[in-house]
């Protein structure tokens, strides 16, 4: 029997848009869910098949996600925390770039396409060693925490968001100090792997005019 006969056509994305699929505002693509709502967040989480980015509950469109980019640095380069990650692959809802108040999850792709909108391009991206390591560590330790980024919350360098109980509290505290070393033991080949992949946790992006 011919190959072409049997395999089913492929589905456009455009195929699920709809009230609960709303436009991406990088691409236009349709939005899907990703993750349920989580409390330290508010609202459930949708992301984009197409460019990758992430919508902590809904959007205003690309002039509000531009202005959210723009706050990540300026209009000719931003830092992002990038939702195509190895380490966001890896962490799930236990992501460490899912902060409290954070709304948009860039892609470099994501980035490119909303710049676009204003003729800019990406002229350089950047892979941020020291931040990345940070992130993909803290990734690691929200695995076996009650609360999520507690580590680099103590530490401040980040929006942690504690569990609820005191003993819970204790006991990620411990966890974190006793982990600590074993954890960065694997964030290190996992950022590794993510820079040579162009998946890094943390990329400085700088853009120009065409």
């Amino acid at each position: 029997m011919d190959e072409s006969t049997t395999r089913a056509p492929a589905v456009p994305l455009e195929a699920g848009a709809g009230p609960d699929n709303p436009p991406c505002p990088a691409c236009g693509e349709p939005l899907f869910g990703w993750l349920a709502e989580q409390d330290r967040l508010g609202a459930p989480v949708r992301r984009c098949e197409s460019c990758g980015i992430g919508i902590v509950g809904g959007s205003a469109g690309t002039e509000e996600a531009l202005a959210a980019l723009d706050r990540l640095g300026d209009q000719d380069r931003a830092r992002i925390v990038n939702r195509a990650s190895f380490a966001c692959s890896l962490g799930g809802a236990g992501w460490a770039g899912l902060e409290p108040g954070i709304h948009y999850l860039f892609t470099v792709e994501a980035a490119r396409r909303l710049v676009a909108s204003r003729d800019q391009v990406v002229r350089r991206r950047r892979w941020v060693a020291g931040r990345s390591l940070a992130l993909t560590w803290q990734t690691l330790l929200n695995s076996v925490t009650f609360g999520h980024n507690v580590a680099l919350a103590a530490l401040g360098a980040g929006r942690g968001a504690p569990a609820e109980l005191r003993w819970q509290r204790r006991l990620d505290g411990l966890i974190s100090i006793v982990l600590a070393i074993p954890a960065a033991i694997v964030a290190v080949p996992v950022e590794l792997a993510g820079a040579l992949f162009r998946s890094g946790g943390v990329i400085d992006l700088r853009f120009e005019l065409l």
